[in-house]
């Protein structure tokens, strides 16, 4: 991540007293990065051994942009994502958080968005990591056995974003190749369960030269080139053959072409995650994978159970599973009325999964072809209709959701009367249950006049109001429901209104019952 120089040295220092105080190994390893003698029996150079069969490598190359990965000379990323699987997504924008290393390294490390972790700029001055630690602290805490390695090109990533019970915190001050000899090194002679590594040349072309240059496709290259080194490494080792390796290459934030982030725009908000490891299949894509779900991913497999408590954004990814709206993926379509949005990117639907239904009764005629009524879309469609009306903080909805917005639907001549349509889910079994709890990820924005409330009908009832909402929530919502004596279905609405306000997003809609 570039800063100027008066806030890159501010911020080194700052990182330095955070090290100088840790009580980890790491407070003992000077800022240059280099490592001390092996100080104890079972140790490596101030790292101790690790006992763990599962194996994680975590590897960070900042600033990198997926499109331009795929054009790039980049063979060993490549091979990973031949041999695993390979997600795509967007991040946040303001106002939850700019599209900076800070944010964006946090987010990966602790498994929770900005508005939880509250790390919002480079300064780390607002930080939550109290509540939200790192994933390495998190394993350290479960088990201080594991052994916990973290190097970084850019320093305040041991410095500041993994600022916890790690074993060993090394900074390397934008040296790219020392990260990755101190990376070979502590693999090959030492025997860390769990480690992340941070590489920076590729955020730095970016910032030098822009996202479209060839130097940034060089940078990449030579990235891709320490990564192949570390790979070899982890292959190399005695014990490779007895171990279970999980191998995950991600991303911070993306570039302009021009060179620069910080903002809203397709290219800055681009991510991806590499997963390569058991489970996960050769060759594979998909698209409801987020940064986020890295931690709880690493968390998992080394064995550390996910403490519910904890209230993690992230889920293993073994664990997630696509939803009904997901399926919508191969049929969407490209614009109509909105001409701000690529003519390439296929990305909206009016017609539900099957059990769906959507109700336009009340809604005038005319608008935005494309949002009159509930929509189910993509984020890169969606989110392209116009930057920086807080479409970009719809970061808990997964691939294709549901959306219902008033403010680009009036963007057209239209009916009187306001937006009001009612999104109508499937008929859920409910015969001998007291109780169920709705589960749904939800972001409610106004800006204007506005309504939303969730209504439940049991059998062929009259609809009952379970949740209003007048305030702006972005949240994952586990809503209770009586289940009536002698009901045998439950049906729920998504009743939304408004007169060219915001909007309001649903997905991952489930009902259990007890």
């Amino acid at each position: 991540m570039r800063t100027s120089r008066s806030t890159r040295t501010a911020t080194r220092t700052a990182a330095l007293a955070a090290v100088t105080v840790a009580t980890t190994v790491a407070a003992l390893i000077p800022l240059s990065g280099a490592a001390s003698a092996a100080t104890a029996a079972g140790s490596y150079n101030g790292l101790p051994n690790g006992t763990k069969q599962a194996k994680t490598l975590v590897i960070g190359v900042d600033g990198t942009r997926y499109d331009k990965l795929l054009t790039a000379d980049a063979p060993n990323l490549k091979a990973l994502m031949a041999g695993g699987m390979t997600a795509t997504g967007n991040l946040y924008a303001n106002p939850m958080a700019p599209t900076l290393s800070g944010p964006g390294w946090s987010t990966i490390a602790t498994g929770v968005w900005p508005d939880k972790h509250q790390v919002k700029d480079n300064s780390f001055t607002s930080s939550r990591f109290d509540a939200y630690p790192d994933f390495a602290t998190r394993l350290e805490n479960a088990d201080p056995g594991n052994s916990t390695l973290v190097i970084g090109s850019w320093n305040p990533i041991a410095g500041n974003v993994f600022n916890g019970r790690a074993d060993l915190r090394v900074q390397e001050s934008e040296n790219d190749t020392k990260t990755a000899a101190d990376a070979v090194d502590y693999l090959s002679h030492g025997n860390p369960d769990t480690t992340f590594l941070h590489f920076d040349q590729v955020d730095e072309a970016g910032h030098d030269h822009g996202g479209a240059s060839a130097d940034y496709l060089t940078a990449l290259h030579s990235a891709d080139t320490l990564v192949g080194q570390v790979l070899q490494a982890v292959t190399s080792r005695p014990t490779y053959a007895s171990e279970d390796w999980l191998i995950i290459v991600t991303t911070d934030h993306g570039h302009t072409d021009a060179g620069g982030h910080g903002g809203n725009s397709a290219n800055e908000r681009q991510t991806f995650l590499i997963a390569n490891g058991t489970g996960y299949t050769p060759g594979s894509r998909r698209y409801d994978v987020k940064p986020v779900d890295i931690a709880p991913t690493v968390l998992k497999h080394e064995g550390a159970l996910v403490d519910p408590a904890w209230k993690l954004d992230g889920r293993p990814i073994d664990e997630i599973v696509p939803d009904a709206f997901d399926v919508l993926r191969p049929s969407l379509q490209a614009r109509t009325d909105e001409s701000g949005i690529p003519a390439a990117v296929k990305g909206w639907t009016h017609t539900p999964p099957a059990g769906w239904s959507i109700d336009n009764s009340r809604m005038p005629g005319g608008g935005v072809t494309e949002w009159r009524g509930w929509t189910f879309a993509t984020d890169e469609f969606w989110t392209a209709a116009q930057l920086g009306q807080s479409r970009e903080t719809n970061v808990r909805a997964r691939n294709v959701f549901a959306v219902a917005d008033s403010d680009e639907w009036d963007d057209k001549a239209h009916g009187a009367g306001q937006f009001d349509s009612t999104l109508v889910g499937p008929a859920y079994p409910v015969s001998g249950a007291s109780r169920g709890v709705l589960s749904f990820a939800t972001n409610y924005k106004i800006d204007g006049p506005q309504t939303g409330d969730v209504y439940v009908v049991f059998d062929n009832g009259a609809p009952q109001l379970v949740k209003s909402y007048r305030s702006d929530l972005d949240t994952v919502e586990n809503l209770p429901v009586t289940v009536p004596a002698g009901a045998t279905t439950a049906r729920f609405q998504f009743r939304y209104t408004g007169t060219n306000s915001a909007f309001w997003t649903v997905d991952q809609v489930a009902f259990t019952t007890s």
